[in-house]
């Protein structure tokens, strides 16, 4: 009989062992396999060159973390049976398995009001089909649907094995050290109390670092000026390009990603059609890039390639950091004085000029609040237990307008 109980050697874990033959037939499903294909940090590689890594590496990543946090909450004495471990093992697997392109950089771009969540949900019930029903407990701890709530809580909350492996991998490949967290100590300190996932009193300092970590990862990292920026040129590339698209204008690109040029796909389509999900998990990184190299070389369209040339050269968006959203007579000059050099309409000019306005939480205690179990038995939220960690400022809602255009130099 073929062995699929296999071993995966993980830059950042180490090896990694393949819990079961279900497990191993869901990283070889196709769906899964495209996961290779889509960066982790979407442009970021611009910034940090070394992150280069994909959502199939984080995927492993999050199960092995998910496979040690079991073995740690059962020898604490928590009831977790096989089929639940193979469950919520199958579903940390799979929870990403619905992302875009380049990550979160083309979600609401290349689809329109549906989120790889509610993707990865579709891809998900379609494996299952596949699988016999195989998937059937791991869909409801997804869902939040099981009885034991802690479950779902190991997939998506404050301390899941997502953000975890995503803030430890993300600091490796990156080399932004100060991303760096003890997921071995936090796993270890983790408990089950009331159905509820907590974290033992001993553990708060970790927790704390934990919090610190997500903070300077999201704005040294995630929403760096110049991550945002190389992310707005792909975004306007893309904009111009469907409506180019929509006009009758002939552009080259691979089946999959000329349907969504040529059609908004929205939530409804991916529920009513099979050709949305078809297309979809075809859909890659890889697709987008060729389409750009060939535009930038052929197309005939000025805004298009000029977007598509200094995308490929790194000559991206001059970005400034707001407090305040600028007004919009500064979005129509420079659109007005590119057009003119450029001999284009200001509305054709308008794809060189970009407002985005960013905003991070790192710490949401209303809505979703890390508890810690004192000695005594009384839990505590985090905010309360810490005696060093400034509430006010991690559950401030952060927020800064991004405002970039092209810069005269790259109008050639």
């Amino acid at each position: 009989m073929y062995n699929k109980k296999k071993i995966v050697n993980d830059p950042v874990h180490g090896f990694i062992t393949i819990p079961s033959e279900l497990h191993y037939d869901l990283i070889q499903h196709p769906y899964f396999q495209r996961l290779n294909r889509i960066k982790q940090l979407g442009m970021s590689f611009m910034v940090y060159p070394g992150a280069q890594h994909t959502r199939f590496q984080h995927s492993l990543g999050a199960m092995h973390l998910m496979d040690e946090t079991i073995s740690q909450l059962r020898s604490k004495g928590n009831e977790i049976t096989e089929d639940e471990a193979n469950a919520v093992l199958a579903a940390i697997l799979l929870h990403d398995i619905g992302h875009a392109p380049f990550s979160h950089v083309l979600e609401d771009t290349i689809t329109k009001g549906v989120s790889h969540e509610e993707i990865s949900l579709l891809m998900i019930q379609q494996i299952n089909k596949e699988l016999g029903g195989a998937l059937d407990l791991a869909l409801q701890i997804f869902q939040n649907k099981y009885p034991k709530k802690f479950l779902h809580q190991l997939v998506s909350s404050q301390l899941d094995m997502d953000r975890l492996d995503y803030l430890i991998r993300d600091s490796f490949f990156t080399g932004v050290v100060e991303g760096a967290v003890g997921a071995a100590r936090i796993i270890k300190m983790l408990n089950v109390y009331d159905d509820e996932l907590v974290v033992e009193s001993k553990g708060v300092y970790s927790i704390e670092k934990f919090l610190i970590a997500r903070r300077m990862m999201y704005w040294q990292v995630y929403l760096h000026k110049t991550s945002v920026s190389a992310e707005q040129v792909l975004i306007k590339t893309l904009e111009r390009a469907k409506e180019l698209t929509r006009r009758g204008k002939s552009l080259f690109s691979a089946p999959q990603f000329d349907y969504f040029l040529k059609n908004d796909v929205t939530k409804e389509d991916f529920l009513q059609k099979s050709e949305p999900l078809t297309y979809y998990a075809m859909f890659d990184d890889s697709d987008i890039m060729s389409a750009i190299k060939v535009w930038a070389m052929t197309c005939d369209d000025k805004v298009l390639s000029l977007l598509c040339r200094n995308l490929m050269d790194r000559r991206l968006f001059k970005m400034e950091v707001r407090e305040q959203k600028p007004l919009k007579q500064e979005e129509n000059a420079l659109a007005k004085k590119f057009a003119k050099a450029l001999n284009v309409s200001e509305k054709e000019a308008h794809y060189l000029v970009t407002l985005h306005p960013v905003s991070a939480y790192t710490y949401r205690p209303k809505s979703d609040s890390i508890k810690v179990l004192c000695e005594n038995g009384v839990l505590k939220d985090i905010s309360d237990a810490s005696d060093i960690l400034n509430l006010t400022l991690l559950s401030k809602h952060e927020k800064k307008y991004y405002f970039g255009y092209v810069r005269d130099k790259d109008l050639i």
